[in-house]
């Protein structure tokens, strides 16, 4: 698994922008709480070749937090931590948090 940072506005703006030309995923994750540390391992984990055409980005939300409030402003989604989106021609067309984050169903979207 190749993850981009989120570590900018501008960087987020690259992946709303990515998302027109092919499946983005966004992971907002909080190094300092175990479900999302268990969240992010599961998802590393179940990640193969057929996503290989899936753009990941990986913004750790207690480092980049202005980010992370765009995030919400930019794609109306209210923050949840840990936080999985899918983006599709710059509109989230699903999300998920906590236990409820698979890969598998990043497959649904490609």
């Amino acid at each position: 698994m190749n993850w981009k940072h989120l570590t900018s506005l501008a960087d987020l703006d690259k992946a709303i922008s990515a998302s027109d030309l092919g499946t983005v995923v966004l992971f907002k994750h909080s190094t300092r709480c175990s479900v999302s540390r268990m969240a992010l391992k599961m998802f590393e984990q179940g990640w193969d070749d057929s996503l290989n055409d899936v753009s990941a980005y990986y913004l750790d939300l207690l480092e980049n937090r202005p980010v992370s409030a765009a995030i919400g402003e930019k794609l109306h989604i209210e923050h949840q931590s840990p936080q999985m989106l899918i983006l599709k021609n710059g509109h989230v067309v699903h999300h998920a948090n906590h236990h409820a984050i698979d890969v598998n169903t990043v497959k649904n979207y490609l």
